[in-house]
């Protein structure tokens, strides 16, 4: 292997070292960040999500209130609880898992978070704020990736970046966060035509498709620094295994630099929800951004 390891585990607890550094400032001036999670459902994997949420905003001196729902809570009870908490001045960030069960909107709950409340930046006012080059909440994957990026490369532009993938959760936030920072962006995906030669012009490839080792190590340009956003669960000789949606072993000895899975993107997601939700509590306060955990 000859690529630089990226170290998302340690980055992530580096980020939530600083942000429980400017939490206690916070609170010498009376002010707490409070983060408030709402769960429908007993979805196991949402809640040991929710669970670590909890734990880690605890840690990081934050208030932290769950809100458990019955999976048959009704569209208009899980209106009222999003209300509420808009109405709570106490919290600053307000966070609605998914998947919900089907017969609820989610588009709707979204949608009816305050936007400066929008922690998880998926409110469609943030999407246009960001897409606009305006000051947004800023959606905690492709925000993580970002900090490792600029972390790695420091100054991105001019830099040719390819985001493979096009969802709203990471893909398209992700291509305007790069064109903020003045890469020059493609988006592709699954159906781009030459997707080999399109990934082989990258500086920065940012792999965000869902797709088990979809990306192997010949289609990357020698020494690019490469963002595996990829969680899949393969199984291999009767054991199951995470793997990313780069093939890590053909890609490794090839790029300059290379998130593993896990251990790469994931833990950064949690690490930039701390800090969406102190930034949510900064702007509430009419008090500077935190430095460098920002967009």
């Amino acid at each position: 292997m000859t690529a630089e390891l990226i170290d998302g585990k340690g980055f992530a607890t580096e980020v939530r070292k600083r942000v429980g550094a400017h939490v206690a400032e916070l609170s010498g001036l009376g002010i707490v960040p409070g983060l408030a999670v709402v769960l429908v459902g007993e979805d196991p994997a949402s809640e040991v999500y929710v669970r670590n949420k909890g734990i880690q905003t605890r840690e990081a001196g934050m208030n932290s209130w769950e809100h458990k729902l019955p999976a048959d809570t009704t569209q208009e009870a899980l209106m009222a609880q999003v209300a509420a908490l808009n109405a709570d001045p106490a919290v600053h960030g307000i966070l609605v898992q998914l998947p919900l069960p089907r017969h609820l909107d989610a588009e709707a709950v979204i949608n009816a978070i305050e936007p400066g409340k929008d922690v998880d930046g998926f409110h469609i006012l943030n999407v246009g704020l960001l897409g606009t080059g305006q000051k947004a909440m800023v959606p905690c994957t492709p925000l993580g990736c970002l900090m490792m990026l600029r972390d790695r490369l420091g100054d991105l532009s001019g830099l040719n970046a390819v985001v493979v993938g096009r969802s709203n959760i990471v893909g398209k936030p992700m291509a305007q966060l790069l064109l903020g920072d003045s890469c020059t962006v493609t988006i592709a995906h699954s159906r781009t035509k030459n997707l080999a030669e399109v990934c082989r012009g990258a500086d920065i490839l940012v792999a965000a498709v869902g797709r088990p080792k979809m990306i192997p190590g010949d289609w990357i340009k020698p020494g690019a620094t490469v963002i595996d956003v990829g969680i899949n669960r393969i199984d291999e000789g009767g054991r199951t295994r995470l793997v990313g949606d780069v093939d890590f072993e053909t890609a490794a000895p090839v790029a300059g630099a290379i998130t593993p899975v896990p251990g790469g993107v994931g833990p950064m997601t949690i690490a930039c929800l701390l800090a969406n939700t102190l930034t949510a509590c900064c702007r509430a306060n009419g008090l500077p951004e935190p430095a460098g955990l920002t967009a």
